[in-house]
């Protein structure tokens, strides 16, 4: 039997390639529903998403993130914060980024988690309140090279999935 959404977290991977192509304004709005409709501790949604597409705007963002350069070639980015005085806002907001990326993948759009503290500057720079934390900027595109869906180098099941106790085969 087949399963889309299981398909689609077998197969997504990391991008960090993408053409010159702009992303569809409908389609980010899907990826933005995704994240906003995600469960969260409480119902309190402790996050804000700020979808970036402007050029010039993206280089910022590939500059002010040690770890993603290449949000600089993406046709679009999604800065992720968190409201820092919910405990739970940071497993809140993973759940909501997988949420997106998933999104994403599903309609041919690659992505990558970049950053992930110290990123003020990023704060700064979108102009988030200061009692905001951002957690991640996702650079979007549509991957620049054919990509093998599917292959990756995962731990077998045996060693990360146990049923009931520790060690025991699910």
């Amino acid at each position: 039997m087949a399963n889309e959404v299981f398909d689609t977290a077998r197969t997504v991977l990391a991008v960090r390639e993408f053409q010159d192509r702009p992303i569809p304004h409908e389609l980010l709005h899907r990826i933005g529903e995704a994240g906003r409709l995600t469960a969260s501790g409480s119902n309190k949604q402790p996050w804000h998403f700020v979808f970036v597409t402007q050029p010039e705007a993206l280089r910022e963002l590939g500059r002010l993130v040690r770890t993603g350069p290449y949000t600089a070639g993406a046709a679009a980015a999604i800065v992720a914060s968190i409201e820092r005085d919910n405990p739970l806002a940071l497993s809140d907001v993973s759940r909501a980024i997988q949420s997106m990326i998933l999104t994403a993948w599903a309609e041919g759009v690659g992505s990558n988690w970049t950053g992930f503290a110290g990123l003020d500057g990023v704060r700064d720079y979108v102009g988030l309140p200061g009692t905001y934390d951002v957690v991640a900027v996702i650079p979007l595109g549509y991957p620049k090279r054919k990509l093998g869906k599917g292959l990756k180098n995962r731990k077998p099941a045996d060693e990360v999935l146990s049923a009931e106790r520790f060690g025991n085969p699910l």
